[in-house]
């Protein structure tokens, strides 16, 4: 193990606004330690109105790469050269990787991570089976519509308060993905085989969104995208249905490893547990 930094150091970093909650320079450092690579991950702030500047600053290659969180993703997308499919149909990046000829390459792993951590915490979810019920309408949920529907959802149901919102991605994705306000979700849950809360209801301990999971099936999947605390009011109300249930720091965890590969050319070790790790910064314990 090595934490090394010389005048070779692959450098990569994590870019928001605010970002000093980010969990991703603890990850990435730790898997950089233990893979005894010369390089480091570093937190970046740069202010609202200047991300562009900010980013355009990295083209050529002063840098590997960044990652993306909010309020930047949208806007990171537009700053790129050439995106993936999936960045594309998310309409955001969270991943910019800086080439040597001055163009940026733009990623979505939001959904890879997604999925990955459904199929880690549910092995049994079957994504082609039932439609997919989506709490919350803004980039998280376009995010998670979009992996899922090139995973092979059969539908994809937005809802949202303001349905307009919701509408804008129905529009924006096509004909599988339709929008819905809350009145409307008792009869949408019904038939969901994964129900994923999008929104940041929940945070801190609150209250999650407001819905009845016990009208959902049996095998129905619930998620939630919030991490903080690991078992929120709405994974608590799914476990007390008896239903299966998916946490995010799984997705969180699992959104890193493509990124690292990306900016630092292979695999992470697997000799470190980052789950244990993120728990003991987040006071969880080892749960």
């Amino acid at each position: 193990m090595s934490s090394k930094i010389t005048g070779q150091a692959l450098v990569a970093g994590v870019c928001g606004q605010p970002i000093v909650h980010s969990m991703s320079p603890l990850l990435h450092n730790a898997w950089l330690a233990e893979a005894g690579i010369d390089g480091a991950y570093v937190p970046m702030g740069p202010a609202l109105d200047r991300f562009e500047a900010f980013v355009n600053g990295f083209r050529g290659g002063v840098i590997r790469g960044l990652n993306v969180t909010i309020p930047f993703k949208e806007r990171a997308l537009a700053c790129a050269d050439e995106a993936s499919d999936l960045a594309r149909l998310a309409g955001a990046a969270n991943l910019l990787r800086f080439r040597e000829d001055g163009t940026i390459f733009a990623d979505n792993t939001d959904g890879p991570g997604l999925l990955g951590a459904i199929g880690v915490q549910a092995p049994d979810f079957d994504v082609t089976a039932a439609p997919v019920v989506i709490l919350g309408a803004g980039g998280a949920a376009r995010g998670a519509a979009a992996a899922l529907l090139l995973a092979g959802a059969p539908a994809v149901r937005i809802v949202n308060r303001t349905v307009s919102k919701a509408q804008a991605i129905a529009d924006a994705l096509g004909d599988k993905v339709t929008a819905a306000g809350e009145d409307a979700l008792p009869a949408l849950l019904a038939d969901a085989g994964l129900v994923i809360n999008a929104t940041s209801l929940g945070l801190g301990g609150g209250e999650g969104p407001p819905a009845d999971l016990t009208l959902t099936p049996q095998g129905c999947v619930v998620m939630d995208m919030v991490y903080k605390p690991l078992r929120t009011e709405f994974l608590q109300r799914a476990q007390a249905a008896g239903r299966p249930t998916v946490d995010g720091l799984e997705m969180l965890l699992l959104q890193a490893v493509p990124s690292f590969e990306a900016f630092y050319g292979q695999a992470p070790p697997t000799g470190v547990d980052v789950r244990a790790v993120a728990l003991a910064h987040l006071g969880e314990g080892l749960k």
